[in-house]
């Protein structure tokens, strides 16, 4: 209600109010604060400034907003090394369009597709500086305009492109996927991109049945871990798998019936010694020669299904020895070669299926009722702090892993941060101590090779003063 509005007698009350008013200030008073935004509502319609009553109340929802809003993501700011990922703070509210639901993450998922990235070897990344990640999980908090099977407050898992690495993601609604009862948010984050990837690969394309054999490479990374639980829901299938040695133990109580330590055998001769005739369906990450090897190993009527060519990293940054060593030995082959060894190579690349979102929701839908059957269980190897992310690839890269690695958006405790300076202090007072060392050796070699030029000169003097000696009766003479 505004001043023109209101009654007669509430308007002369209030103008007999501003006549009795002292007109001298208190004089101790502190200086006022600016006015609660319903008291300057309320001053505004006493005066009859409706415009005056509107402002205040459109400043304070603007602020939090659109300025006030920030969260923390992980940032890919050129290609190379650990460091290559960093922290940030980003600023603004994200804006929903048409079908998209906003989450607050709680974990996300680490594949071997985003080390490849950070070097600059895997093509669906734009350009940095941009936010990696393909998977995550975590609680629908806004949802936009259109969107009809999730709500606030709905717990989903969430495939994407990249951009999951962060506490705040937006994506399409269909890229996301309600967490079964029972099922944790790390779980939820090793759980879509592995066990997609290999259940497309064994049975849209290796059309696995019983009594067949299945190599898997990497049998203790996460694929190779869906892939083994994958193949025990079907009966008599045989599971071999490379692994180090130190992880057989693990594989073969997960269901891989004959490990194979790929660093000291050649897993090639391993397998012909079991099955002579070779494998049914090869899974096949590593790319380059290896790819040849597998071809060579399958049965007639074999699948080999390539989908990655993890050959070519190694080391932090991208090593060129290794890229054009992986292209030299490129796996090629004629069609007629096909025919008469009645063998089949597919290629699987789950990033180029984004667009086909309604055959990874059936797939989905499929590894959800095996999980709840509980034939099926992410098994998670370790989960970091998002300022621990190099660790956690370092961990990944070195495949010291065994199972998901898992990034969490749980501030790091303060008490892990101190440690961790105190490690880099440590490292740095090691540096000034070899320094140390090593200009004390410096100066002590100095020493040396005066006393070295003083005991050379010392000759020499003594034979001066026998010449000038010698001299001497001479001119005497």
């Amino acid at each position: 209600m505004s001043g023109e509005d209101a009654p007669a007698e509430q308007q002369n009350a209030v103008d007999q109010k501003l006549e009795t008013k002292p007109a001298e200030e208190p004089k101790a008073e502190p200086p006022k604060a600016e006015p609660a935004p319903a008291a300057a509502d309320a001053a505004a319609a006493a005066t009859g400034d409706d415009e005056a009553a509107a402002t205040p109340a459109a400043t304070t929802e603007k602020v939090p907003e659109e300025e006030t809003f920030t969260y923390r993501a992980l940032v890919l700011t050129g290609y190379g090394g650990y460091d290559k990922v960093k922290l940030q703070v980003k600023k603004g509210k994200p804006v929903l369009k048409t079908g998209e639901v906003q989450v607050r993450v709680k974990a996300c998922g680490l594949n071997f597709a985003d080390l490849m990235a950070r070097q600059g070897l895997y093509d669906r990344l734009p350009s940095p500086p941009v936010t990696p990640g393909m998977e995550c999980s975590g609680v629908v908090e806004a949802v936009g305009e259109e969107v009809t099977e999730r709500k606030v407050g709905d717990r989903v898992m969430v495939i994407n492109r990249c951009g999951l690495w962060q506490e705040v993601a937006v994506v399409p609604a269909t890229h996301t996927f309600l967490i079964p009862e029972g099922m944790g948010f790390e779980e939820a984050a090793a759980l879509p991109v592995n066990y997609i990837t290999a259940y497309m690969m064994l049975f849209d394309f290796g059309n696995l049945r019983p009594n067949q054999s299945v190599l898997v490479h990497a049998a203790a990374g996460g694929v190779g871990i869906a892939a083994t639980q994958l193949c025990n829901t079907v009966k008599d299938v045989t599971v071999f798998g490379t692994a180090s040695a130190s992880k057989h133990e693990i594989i073969s109580q997960g269901g891989v019936t004959h490990p194979i330590d790929y660093r000291t055998k050649d897993y090639v001769e391993e397998v012909r010694k079991i099955s002579p005739k070779g494998m049914d369906i090869i899974l096949d990450p590593l790319g380059g020669s290896d790819t040849h090897k597998a071809y060579n190993l399958l049965k007639p009527m074999g699948k080999l299904i390539t989908y990655g060519t993890s050959n070519m990293l190694a080391g932090q940054k991208k090593n060129l020895l290794a890229v054009a060593k992986n292209w030299y030995h490129q796996f090629s082959i004629h069609t007629l070669s096909l025919i008469q060894g009645n063998k089949s190579v597919c290629g699987f690349h789950l990033g180029y299926l984004d667009g086909e979102m309604e055959l990874i929701t059936q797939t989905m839908d499929i590894i959800l009722d095996l999980y709840k059957q509980g034939k099926v269980k992410p098994r998670i190897d370790s989960t970091w702090h998002l300022e621990q992310v190099g660790d956690a690839m370092r961990k990944m890269q070195e495949r010291n892993n065994i199972g998901k690695v898992i990034l969490s958006t749980e501030p790091m405790p303060e008490e892990e941060k101190k440690e961790e300076p105190k490690k880099e202090d440590k490292k740095e007072d090691k540096k000034k101590d070899d320094k140390k060392k090593d200009d004390k050796k410096k100066d002590d070699g100095k020493k040396e090779e005066k006393k070295d030029d003083k005991k050379k000169e010392e000759p020499k003097k003594e034979e001066k003063k026998e010449e000038e000696k010698k001299e001497e009766p001479k001119e005497e003479k």
